[in-house]
């Protein structure tokens, strides 16, 4: 493997961080910031989507027939970690790295030109209908069901942990189509519009004030038969292409990166009996150990990349690499909280217009770092739990 830099990728990173400079308004980058870095307002996500749609940017992993910029991976790589490192606000998500790739991939031309669009442009939030009650992240065992009727389905049943669920204009279901087939045979995948009559959100309030996920009822939701994905009881292979590229994302190196860097800086303020904690042995050790670890994390992203001969299965590598960075992300957040020790207990939620900006007690990184510790605790859950993951590496990989 080549470590060299391409000095053209430098040249690319600069040109994106002029662009994010010119295009990212301060006050976006706050709002960012006091969310933990993570879970954008859903106005902000679609308005920085739709900034760099005017640029042709909002989708630049896409393939260039559907809106893609025809970025090599490691231009798309500098791009994503630009934008992390800056606070910009993240895309919505369940558009553009999942429903969108299902769509162009397996989708109808009718369906592909109603959606595409407007995903790339960010006219709307979409949310995840996966979880159910009771099931986890085991989606065999999924009960939401959907009768075809006529030129319709008519679907029953709940939905929880959907993210911005009461925010979203549609919502992508997996949901249960034929019960007397193997369960993995039964699952097809649906758009549904969240204002159809017989849907209902209900936000899940959080320790933390925010009510960003919900649970989702579905009591005889009528959708369009066109509304189906592909085929009929293929939803469970849609879902794993879907996961695929989710899990391949979800390593958090960029996220991962921009906190330790963080974590750095915090040291370097804050003392124990007037010694930054940057400068003593069992700090440095500590950081050490994760900065290993960081950096073997970004270079198997980086090889997965480069679509480095692998002998191993892609879908076990990328568990491994959802694994490796979720755990790591738990990591470099628990460090956070250890450095600034009580002052991590000190909460304000954005705007924060009555704190005393010049204060000692009131510095910039200290917004959000109890809130990100807290839902870090979540990251071996959502897109498979912890469990789901070494399970597949433990089958793909080793055939075990």
């Amino acid at each position: 493997m080549d470590f060299h830099q391409d000095p053209a990728i430098e040249e690319f990173r600069n040109m994106v961080r002029c662009v994010i400079a010119e295009e990212l308004p301060a006050e976006m980058a706050e709002r960012q910031k006091a969310h933990g870095g993570t879970n954008s307002v859903v106005a902000d996500t679609l308005a920085w989507t739709g900034k760099m749609n005017a640029r042709g940017w909002s989708v630049p992993h896409w393939p260039v027939e559907h809106g893609g910029t025809g970025w090599s991976a490691m231009q798309n790589y500098v791009f994503m970690a630009e934008c992390s490192s800056a606070f910009a606000p993240e895309v919505c998500w369940g558009a553009t790295h999942m429903c969108g790739p299902v769509i162009y991939t397996f989708g109808s031309e009718e369906l592909k030109e109603r959606f595409l669009p407007d995903f790339r442009e960010g006219k709307y939030y979409i949310c995840q209908g996966f979880s159910e009650p009771s099931n986890g992240s085991d989606l065999a065992r999924l009960r939401t069901r959907a009768e075809r009727k006529g030129d319709k389905y008519v679907v029953n049943g709940q939905k929880i942990w959907t993210s911005c669920a009461h925010e979203s204009e549609w919502g992508f279901f997996l949901v249960r189509t034929n019960p007397d087939v193997k369960p993995q045979a039964g699952i097809s995948f649906l758009m549904i519009k969240m204002d159809t009559p017989g849907v209902t959100v209900r936000q899940i309030p959080m320790i933390n004030g925010d009510a960003e996920l919900c649970e989702v009822f579905l009591d005889n939701v009528e959708v369009p038969a066109e509304n189906l994905i592909g085929e009929e009881g293929m939803g469970w292979t849609y879902a794993k292409f879907l996961l695929d590229h989710e899990r391949t994302t979800s390593s958090f190196i960029f996220q991962n990166k921009r906190e330790f860097a963080r974590a750095q800086r915090l040291a370097l303020r804050e003392t124990i009996d007037g010694t930054p904690i940057a400068h003593t042995a069992q700090f440095q050790q500590r950081m050490a150990r994760i900065e290993a670890e960081l950096t073997a994390l970004e270079w198997s992203v980086l090889r997965e990349l480069a679509n480095e001969d692998f002998k191993y299965d892609r879908t076990a590598a990328a568990s491994t690499l959802k694994v490796a960075g979720s755990q790591l992300q738990q990591t470099i957040s628990e460090l956070q909280m250890d450095i600034l020790g009580s002052k991590a207990t000190r909460f304000y939620p954005y705007p924060q217009k009555d704190r005393e900006d010049a204060g000692p007690l009131w510095p910039d990184d200290l917004g959000g770092r109890t809130a990100q510790a807290l839902i870090a605790r979540a990251s071996t859950i959502y897109g498979g739990t912890l469990q789901v993951q070494k399970g597949i590496i433990a089958k793909l990989a080793f055939g075990l």
